[in-house]
């Protein structure tokens, strides 16, 4: 069954990627379990996916995706390279994980060029 995709909905799975992956890193870092997640995940299309899309409405997601690529660069950089391949025991690394993260844009991909990831500069 295909999935439908929607700008709000390529955002709002983009959101949540980061966020579930950042929130395992943190857990990680800590040595606590992570929470499961509990999004729906991209075979649910919501109400609100189905909303218009706007020029301000790329502006606050390119600055909410720029944040939060932040939070991940401070994170990492906070962490430092020597924890980036540390082995725990079934989860991922670091490394690993950002590598994956690496690739939320699939999401946007499949509505076409949204042109809301943007280039971190530092």
């Amino acid at each position: 069954m295909p999935n439908t995709w929607t700008p709000h909905k390529a955002l709002r799975r983009i959101a949540d990627h980061l966020v579930d992956h950042l929130h395992e890193v943190e857990a990680l870092l800590a040595g606590a379990p992570p929470i499961p997640d509990e999004w729906h995940g991209r075979l649910v299309t919501l109400d609100s996916d189905w909303s218009r899309f706007t020029e301000l409405d790329l502006a606050e997601a390119r600055s909410r995706l720029r944040r939060l690529a932040r939070c991940y660069v401070l994170r990492y950089e906070t962490a430092g390279p020597e924890a980036w391949d540390t082995f725990r025991a079934e989860a991922w690394t670091l490394r690993e994980i950002a590598e994956h993260v690496c690739g939320v844009s699939f999401y946007a991909e499949q509505v076409g060029r949204l042109g809301v990831l943007p280039e971190w500069t530092g």
